[in-house]
């Protein structure tokens, strides 16, 4: 991937701010993008956040590389925006009130540990976004999540209360995976890239 990561990152939040413009008939710049086709067509797994007046607002993503980036990254916008089930669909008038952040995500990697407390002794706090597995149940949080539960034994229960299952729930079954992330915010650019 040619393009520092700043580029990159900046390309990948007009992508994802004009698919939910065009998901709510709003005209927005198109994202700079005819030059740098090439890596946007590998495939690339992200997630997208939403954030309104400092409070989520919608956010969700893919775990594993299988569309495009480019794709990828912009049915994770319109989803975040229009989908979420935790909130109501984001309004065209409220598209000038909300700030993205688009979160590119490493491959999983396994962990193996034999208990619980060896499970939290290898979690690496704002570095690890982890996966929990157990049976039907599933659950993420990204490494951004770490910011407001920064115990590792905090991070694992409300991970385990998100799968819907207790938060002292262990079972020698549960499979849990680490990713890292790349990470752009609007909010991070300059006031001429800012929207609105």
């Amino acid at each position: 991937m040619s393009l520092e990561k700043n580029e990159q990152g900046k390309i990948l939040l007009q992508i994802a701010r004009a698919a939910i413009s065009r998901a709510l008939h709003v005209s927005c710049a198109p994202a700079a993008v005819d030059e740098n086709i090439a890596w946007l067509s590998q495939p690339g797994a992200t997630f997208v956040t939403l954030t309104q007046w400092d409070e989520l607002r919608g956010c969700i993503g893919s775990l594993q590389a299988c569309d495009p980036l480019i794709e990828d990254v912009s049915n994770n916008a319109v989803s975040a925006a229009l989908y979420d089930p935790r909130f109501i669909p984001l309004a065209a008038d409220e598209l000038d009130t909300v700030n993205l952040e688009v979160s590119l995500l490493s491959e999983l990697q396994s962990l193996d540990f034999t208990s619980e407390a060896d499970a939290l002794a290898q979690l690496r706090p704002s570095i690890d976004g982890v996966v929990f597995e157990y049976g039907p149940y599933r659950s993420t949080f990204l490494p951004q999540v770490w910011e407001s539960l920064p115990q590792p034994r905090q991070f694992l229960a409300r991970l385990k209360a998100k799968a819907r299952l207790s938060e002292d729930f262990w079972a020698e079954d549960i499979r849990l995976s680490r990713y890292t992330v790349s990470k752009w915010r609007e909010t991070d650019y300059s006031r001429e890239y800012a929207h609105g």
